[in-house]
């Protein structure tokens, strides 16, 4: 079996010193070995063979940078003022970086998080920079975050996740990928123009936040605050926020799923029973519970929620084309999955139910006996969690009554004396883009430059309410453009970014600055 090309490519850029004439000549005989995976279509000329050389040759100082972001603990999740306050130092070193570049930067306050408990934390400030204010040129807006996830090795990791760690090209750390990896390499590619003396093509907005992982509180609010001062100049916005379907081909993200969660109640009393004394006496609220659960979703993995399909935005020919040009090796998909079988036996049926048809997920249920060992109790009051993600054209409130009336229903069946509650805590939105815009065609020519091949145009399962945000409020065209390979487990133990997607997409950065001078 060939190697992976990140690992091998990496390597290959070590061994010769990072020459940049030697990695063009290796590289492309590495291609010839590996039987036909994608290879840059022409050596750049001029101003870009310049950017890709200093790129490569100062590659080991990109990635010190990054390890040094990875070791600060930054994570949002957890309301600990010692996290907090490493927030805090994440975005002061961000924010100093982008200031030695040459930035203006403005670390916006973003007040104090309310905790249940009545306790408050500082939000960390919001980063807007900017570079350039030329009329002449575009302006184009890059979103990231720099918190990330709780991570401890004891849970599974097998390197510590705050130290970053390379093996075989892989770049291991909390962070590396989601999202401290993208930010950098946006960086990198502004730095490197920033260090040959060379004019940026195009004017450089950054907005970058340290809450996305909690919620994004304050941001929103910022944005609409923002709209006719920051934002008025911003012709384009990209978010690299999310992964490739591949771990060799590149990717273009034009949509996202929404997101609805629910919460149905059923409450006998406050207090749990024992099963001796009162089991077949009572209406046990973990069995309604089980009903109404059980009634959400079929064995094949379709909604049985009454009317939930009506709205869904049918699948066109053009689009059906699309999912047919997708890079997407299904038993490959499947292992690297670790699961045994999929709901369904095609690449596109796969992708259309990952990325465009609605879906239900039951999350668990608060109130149920978990622990290990055998107790005998009758839980008297239980919350089941679930939620449905949401494809154009599905309205949100209308999803939110169908929910409510088919729980009514099924509840009513059972004729049972308990109380039933349902509501819905999250509703999110879709998004899809306009891929016939500039900066799409600019980062498909600068993917082509960079790795010699066509992106799959991907949407993402998953949703990322900040592109919603910005395409509604600032009226602009919203683009992802992912650096991250399918395989990096964001979000999970043993999180990595490949050295070669990190470097890579450096280059992919400072080549679509071009394509986007070009084209405006």
């Amino acid at each position: 079996m060939p190697p992976e090309r990140p690992e091998f490519t990496s390597c290959a850029l070590r061994s010769f010193g990072h020459s940049y004439r030697h990695h063009l000549s290796f590289l492309a005989f590495l291609l010839l070995l590996d039987g036909g995976m994608f290879s840059p279509s022409s050596p750049p000329t001029g101003l870009l063979e310049k950017v890709f050389q200093y790129i490569d040759l100062h590659q080991d100082e990109f990635v010190q940078t990054l390890k040094e972001w990875v070791a600060v603990e930054s994570d949002s999740v957890q309301p600990v003022l010692r996290l907090r306050r490493e927030l805090l130092r994440m975005m002061g070193l961000a924010a100093e970086r982008l200031r030695l570049l040459g930035a203006r930067v403005d670390s916006v306050d973003a007040g104090l998080q309310q905790l249940p408990d009545g306790q408050s934390l500082p939000i960390p400030p919001i980063i807007l920079a900017e570079l350039g204010d030329d009329p002449k040129k575009p302006t184009v807006c890059f979103y990231g975050h720099l918190d990330v996830q709780p991570a401890r090795q004891e849970d599974g990791w097998v390197t510590d996740p705050h130290t970053l760690t390379e093996v075989d090209g892989k770049l291991y750390g909390r962070g590396t990928t989601d999202n401290k990896g993208p930010v950098l390499a946006w960086i990198n590619a502004v730095s490197t123009f920033r260090a040959l003396d060379e004019d940026l093509p195009v004017n450089v907005k950054f907005v970058i936040e340290g809450m996305e992982e909690a919620g994004s509180p304050a941001l929103e609010e910022l944005v609409q605050k923002e709209k006719a001062g920051f934002f008025s100049s911003v012709d384009y916005i990209v978010i690299s926020d999310n992964l490739w379907i591949s771990r060799r081909t590149p990717a273009l993200t034009y949509g996202t799923r929404g997101n609805s969660y629910f919460m149905v109640e059923v409450k006998c009393r406050d207090q749990d029973f024992h099963s001796g004394t009162f089991g077949g006496i009572l209406n046990e609220p973990m069995a309604d519970l089980v009903a109404l659960l059980g009634s959400l979703v079929d064995s094949s993995g379709r909604i049985l929620i009454p009317g939930i399909y009506d709205h869904v935005a049918p699948v066109t020919e053009e689009e059906k084309r699309t999912y047919e040009a997708i890079n997407l090796d299904l038993e490959e998909y499947r292992k690297s999955s670790q699961v045994k079988k999929f709901l369904f036996d095609t690449k596109e049926e796969l992708l259309m139910h990952l990325w465009r048809y609605p879906s239900l997920s039951i999350h668990g249920i608060e109130g149920a006996f978990h622990e290990p060992g055998a107790k005998t109790v009758i839980p008297g009051r239980v919350i089941g969690k679930f939620s449905i993600r949401l494809v154009p054209h599905m309205n949100m409130s209308v999803v939110e009554k169908q929910v409510k009336q088919h729980l009514d229903y099924i509840f009513s069946k059972r004729n049972s004396s308990n109380q039933m509650t349902v509501s819905m805590t999250l509703g999110l939105h879709p998004w899809t883009a306009n891929t016939r815009d500039n900066q799409y065609l600019a980062a498909k020519r600068a993917i082509k430059t960079v790795f010699g091949t066509e992106p799959d145009m991907i949407r993402d399962g998953s949703t990322i309410p900040i592109a919603k945000i910005f395409q509604d409020t600032i009226q602009k065209s919203v683009m992802m453009l992912p650096l991250g390979a399918v395989d990096d487990g964001e979000h999970s133990q043993n999180e990595k970014m490949n050295r070669w997607n990190y470097i890579e997409g450096s280059k992919l950065f400072a080549a679509f600055f071009l394509e986007m001078a070009k084209l405006h």
